[in-house]
């Protein structure tokens, strides 16, 4: 089975945002489970089914498949409360690829970077504008911020976090 192994990180800053490539996300949840989640995506035109497995440190199984965006379009009708809609603007920065999920409605405000790693181990460099790790904090993940979005957060919490952010 595939396994997917990411690190995700606040921001510190905006000087990202000149050399990437923006793309429009919506994703739901037809489950949501501790140990499993299906995520149906539309990225764009194009879409995916996911079936992720239990993160263990930060690592998980993952199997993705290619829908019709029309067919995504009526299976996010069908999903949970909790609709995750962002921008992802994706760059490449020392030979990885950067993915950073600018978050809209409920979420509206949070900047999560993530990258995806071939093992746990991997050592990779990490950009100026990049922030502290939160890879460990189960409520970045997105099947989590369907559940209890950014705008629920309390005042306190959000402005701790993005101060943090900003002084990393």
């Amino acid at each position: 089975m595939a396994s997917e192994i990411e690190r995700k990180f606040l921001l510190r800053s905006d000087d990202w945002r000149n050399d990437s490539e923006a793309h429009a996300i919506k994703q739901g949840y037809l489950a949501r489970e501790p140990h499993r989640t299906v995520r149906v995506r539309l990225r764009d035109e194009e879409a995916w089914m996911t079936v992720k497995g239990p993160t263990i440190g930060i690592s998980r199984t993952e199997v993705e498949f290619p829908l019709e965006a029309a067919i995504a379009r009526e299976l996010l009708a069908l999903c949970l409360e909790g609709l995750i809609e962002k921008t992802r603007h994706e760059l490449w920065y020392e030979g990885m690829l950067w993915e950073i999920d600018e978050f809209h409605g409920a979420n509206a405000g949070l900047v999560v970077a993530e990258v995806e790693l071939p093992d746990e181990t991997h050592e990779f460099a990490k950009p100026a504008w990049l922030g502290p790790e939160v890879s460990a904090d189960l409520r970045f993940s997105n099947s989590m911020l369907a559940q209890n979005p950014w705008i629920l957060w309390t005042i306190e919490d959000r402005e701790t976090i993005l101060a943090l952010a900003k002084g990393a």
